[in-house]
């Protein structure tokens, strides 16, 4: 990556409606999760409507979503989006379990992670889909 990118935070936007589960996400991946990657700036949003809003206006270089969200879901909204949106930037779900990888695939969310949110898996996969972006 170029040192020019690098220097701009990357902006992901987190959607839950429990103020718990966006704050464990924001901690889970913290400010810098990888060296490769600029550091992060969040945007907490707890309703579907600001997400559409957010996501139409741009600036947003990751959603992440989630699906136990009420009483719209993020597997619901990460298909509208992608419906949508034109360049749709990468989305990763928070599922409700493992078992729920198949919501993931048809929400055509780039990635999954099942509650409870574990700090390692949910790098890996941000790291993964970010990389994925750029190399693209």
């Amino acid at each position: 990556m170029a040192d020019a990118i690098r220097s701009t935070p990357l902006r992901v936007l987190v959607y839950s409606n429990d103020a718990d589960t966006r704050r464990q996400v924001m901690l889970a991946l913290g400010r810098h999760p990888h060296a490769e990657l600029p550091t992060f700036e969040y945007l907490e949003v707890a309703t579907a409507p600001v997400v559409i809003e957010q996501m139409d206006a741009g600036g947003i270089d990751l959603a992440i979503l989630d699906g136990e969200s009420a009483p719209a879901g993020g597997l619901g909204i990460a298909k509208q989006l992608k419906d949508e949106i034109d360049n749709c930037p990468p989305v990763l779900v928070l599922t409700g379990r493992p078992d729920d990888a198949w919501l993931a695939n048809w929400s055509r969310a780039e990635a999954a992670v099942a509650h409870p949110i574990d700090p390692i898996r949910l790098t890996e996969a941000v790291v993964a889909v970010l990389r994925n972006r750029t190399a693209a």
